[in-house]
Order: structure tokens, then C-alpha cells, then sequence
């Protein structure tokens, strides 16, 4: 007799992959705040590429039977994941609306994301045993923090400014790197919860 077992896709490997097109994506996000416009394209590239990764990790965990991490936990950071470059192409496409065009603060503010962005790809890959996943999550929020830091100086600095236009679309700018940065906490939190609970 042939016996027939449930399938046991790699879930986590499904989302680390979603998470490296995200890094990807984020390195765009930081070239293009950096003042290289060519890397838009690449950012909107990367968000429809993560969406893709993403869809997939949700099949994967329809069909699955066993996971390392409870479904509800692994839906949660994939949509976590998701919200971070969805973000970041929806500050791309405000600045280019509001004909902004990126500045040093919003430069800082990218560059300490991809810090952090790979600071949870540590903790992630932490979770399939490999240890770290504390250190690297909470090394996540550390650079998550410092941007909060860099959008409190460059609003105050805006009172300098005489143009309106300009002190609108800079504050909108920089309060979507600030909440971009909310959504790094969110799953770098997410992903301590996890570990308490499979203690």
C-alpha cells in the first residue's frame, strides 16, 4: 500500500524569500532617496515582486499540514513584510505627486531601513533554529528608533522653511519614512512573540 503524506512546504523559506525581494526593494528605496531616480522603477519592480512572493507563502500555508511557527504568526509577518515595501513605493509615488523630490533627512531615513530590514532577515532566520532571532530583532527595532531621531530634526528644521509647498510635502515625506519605520517594529515584535510563544 502506498501511503500518502500531507505536504510540508518550507514556510519559512517562502518568507525569507518574500523578505529578500523586500530587501532588494529597500536597497532601491535607499538609492532612490539617495537622488538616484533611476532606482524608482526598481522599488515598484520589487513591491509587485514581494506581492508575488507573498501569494505564494499563502498557498503554501493553505496546503500546508505542520509548520515551524503557528499559521496565524506566519500570515502575520508575511503581511508585515508586505506593508514595509508597500510603504516605501507609496513615499516614491507621493514624492513624485507632490513634485518633491528626495532629501538627506529622507536619505537617512532609508539607509538606516535597510539596516533594518536585514536585521530581520536575521531574526527570521533565527525562528528554523539557527539562533539569533532575539539579538536580531531587537537590533531591528534599534535602527527602527534611530529613525525617529533623524525625523525630529528634520522637522524642526522645516521651521526654517518660508515655502508652504515645500514644509507640506518634506513633512508628508518625512512622516511616511517615520511610519515605514512603525512597520519594522511591528514585525520585529511580531517576531518576538513568536519566539515567547514557542518557548
Amino acid at each position: 500500500m502506498k501511503w500518502f503524506l500531507p505536504e510540508t512546504p518550507d514556510v519559512l523559506g517562502l518568507l525569507r524569500a518574500q523578505l529578500a525581494v523586500t530587501i532588494e526593494a529597500m536597497d532601491a528605496f535607499s538609492r532612490w532617496a539617495d537622488g538616484q531616480a533611476a532606482a524608482e522603477q526598481d522599488v515598484r519592480d520589487g513591491e509587485h515582486r514581494a506581492d508575488t512572493a507573498k501569494r505564494e507563502l499563502y498557498h503554501a500555508l493553505r496546503s500546508a499540514f505542520i509548520t515551524p511557527l503557528e499559521p496565524e504568526d506566519l500570515f502575520a509577518l508575511s503581511r508585515g513584510i508586505d506593508r514595509i515595501i508597500d510603504q516605501a513605493e507609496d513615499t516614491v509615488r507621493e514624492s513624485e505627486v507632490m513634485a518633491c523630490p528626495p532629501d538627506a533627512p529622507l536619505a537617512a531615513m532609508a539607509r538606516l531601513l535597510s539596516e533594518a530590514i536585514r536585521a530581520l532577515d536575521g531574526a527570521i532566520a533565527g525562528l528554523g533554529g539557527n539562533g539569533g532571532t532575539t539579538a536580531s530583532a531587537e537590533a531591528a527595532i534599534k535602527a527602527s528608533r534611530r529613525i525617529e531621531r533623524v525625523y525630529r530634526s528634520a522637522m524642526a528644521d522645516l521651521l526654517t522653511v518660508d515655502d508652504i509647498h515645500e514644509v507640506t510635502a518634506r513633512r508628508e515625506l518625512y512622516r511616511r519614512g517615520a511610519r515605514i519605520a512603525d512597520a519594522v517594529v511591528d514585525v520585529a515584535e511580531r517576531v518576538l512573540y513568536a519566539v515567547v510563544k514557542e518557548a
